[in-house]
C-alpha cells in the first residue's frame, strides 16, 4: 500500500481504518489513495505526525481542484482522525470549519425520448474502425442500456456476454457500486435491441466466451471499452443529435442516468401508479442503498410539476372552492 520508505504514525491507523471499513462491505478504494496521498506527505518529514500545520500544508498541494473534491479530500481525513481518536485520544482532528466551502453542483441536462432518438440515428452513421469493428452498434446499445435502465457507466462497461438473458430479457449487474449485484428486466424495445446486437457480437470472428465483455473493441486485441473511450463517444453522439437543454448546455454522460430516474417518475403519474410505494422499487433498479440516495435524481422539472398537478386537481380539486374577489 506505501510506497515511501519512511515509516508514519499513519500507517497503522490506516490500515485499520481500511480494514474496518471494507469489512463492514464497502470497497473505499477513493479513500484509500486520499490517504496514501496524505502518508507520502507526511514521510518526507520524518517523525512527523499529522497536525493543523501540515494538514493545511497537504490540502495547499492541490490548488487545481475544484471545491468540493478538495473538501471531499479532507472530510476523508477527518473521518480517519475521529475513528483514530478511538484509541489516540490526543491525535489531530480536522476541524470542519475551516475546510474548502462546498459549492453547488452542475444540475443535470434531462434528456427527452426524442433526443435519444436522434442519438440513436446518429449512432448509425458512425464510422467503423479497424480497432472497432462493431462502434456503430456498441454506441447504440450503449446509449440504449444507460437511458432505459439508468446502470452507471462502470456497471455497463463490466457487463459480460454471461450477464445476459436474451431469451428472458434480462442483465446482471455483477458487484456494483455498493458491493450488490441485481437484477434488471429490461423493456421490450430494449430486449429487442439487445438481441440484434448480440446476433452481431456473437458472429464470427469475435469471441464467444461468456466471460468476454459485452461491449468490445478490439484495439490490442479483444477488450472493453475504457470509461474515457466510451464518454468520448457518447459526448460525440450529444454533439451529432444536436442534444443540450434551453442554456445550451450539452448532458454529460451521467446525465443520463438521472433521465431515467425523471422518466420513471413521469410514467408513474401518467399511468396513475403509486408514486411513493414505487420509489423503493426504483432506488432497488437503481442499484442504491436506500431511496435517500434516490432522490438526488428526483428533478422536480416543469413537466412533472405540471403532471402531478393535474393529478392532485384531479383526485381532490373538489374539495377546495375557488374564491371569487
Amino acid at each position: 500500500m506505501f510506497t515511501a520508505i519512511s515509516p508514519t504514525p499513519l500507517d497503522q491507523p490506516i490500515v485499520a481504518w481500511l480494514a474496518h471499513q471494507r469489512a463492514l462491505g464497502r470497497r473505499y478504494y477513493p479513500e484509500e489513495r486520499v490517504l496514501v496521498s496524505l502518508r507520502e506527505f507526511i514521510s518526507r518529514t520524518p517523525g512527523q505526525d499529522l497536525d493543523r500545520a501540515s494538514f493545511d500544508r497537504w490540502c495547499a498541494t492541490f490548488p487545481h481542484l475544484a471545491r468540493n473534491t478538495l473538501r471531499y479530500r479532507q472530510r476523508v481525513v477527518r473521518m480517519f482522525c475521529l475513528y483514530r481518536r478511538r484509541k489516540e485520544l490526543g491525535c489531530f482532528v480536522p476541524d470542519p470549519l475551516y475546510f474548502a466551502r462546498p459549492q453547488p453542483y452542475r444540475l443535470p441536462v434531462i434528456v427527452e425520448p426524442g433526443q435519444i432518438a436522434k442519438m440513436l440515428t446518429a449512432a448509425n452513421t458512425m464510422s467503423v474502425a479497424s480497432g472497432s469493428p462493431l462502434r456503430p452498434a456498441v454506441y447504440r446499445m450503449a446509449v440504449i442500456l444507460l437511458y432505459t435502465t439508468g446502470m452507471r457507466r462502470g456497471e455497463l462497461l463490466r457487463l459480460t456476454l454471461a450477464d445476459c438473458e436474451p431469451e428472458s430479457g434480462v442483465l446482471r449487474v455483477r458487484e456494483s457500486k455498493f458491493h450488490k449485484s441485481r437484477i434488471l428486466p429490461l423493456s421490450s424495445d430494449a430486449h429487442a435491441e439487445l438481441c440484434s446486437y448480440l446476433r452481431k457480437r456473437l458472429a464470427p470472428p469475435f469471441s464467444r466466451d461468456p466471460d468476454t465483455p459485452l461491449l468490445i473493441n478490439t484495439e490490442g486485441g479483444l477488450r472493453a471499452y475504457t470509461g474515457t473511450g466510451i464518454s468520448g463517444g457518447i459526448h460525440a453522439l450529444f454533439k451529432m443529435a444536436g442534444v443540450e437543454d434551453s442554456e445550451g448546455r450539452r448532458p454529460r454522460i451521467h446525465d443520463l442516468r438521472h433521465s431515467f430516474a425523471v422518466g420513471a417518475l413521469i410514467r408513474w403519474y401518467l399511468d396513475g401508479a403509486d408514486v411513493q410505494s414505487n420509489l423503493p422499487k426504483l432506488a432497488l433498479y437503481m442499484g442504491h442503498v436506500s431511496i435517500v440516495s434516490t432522490a438526488c435524481y428526483l428533478h422536480f422539472l416543469p413537466k412533472l410539476r405540471e403532471i402531478a398537478s393535474d393529478r392532485f386537481e384531479g383526485a381532490f380539486g373538489g374539495l377546495v372552492s375557488e374564491v371569487v374577489a
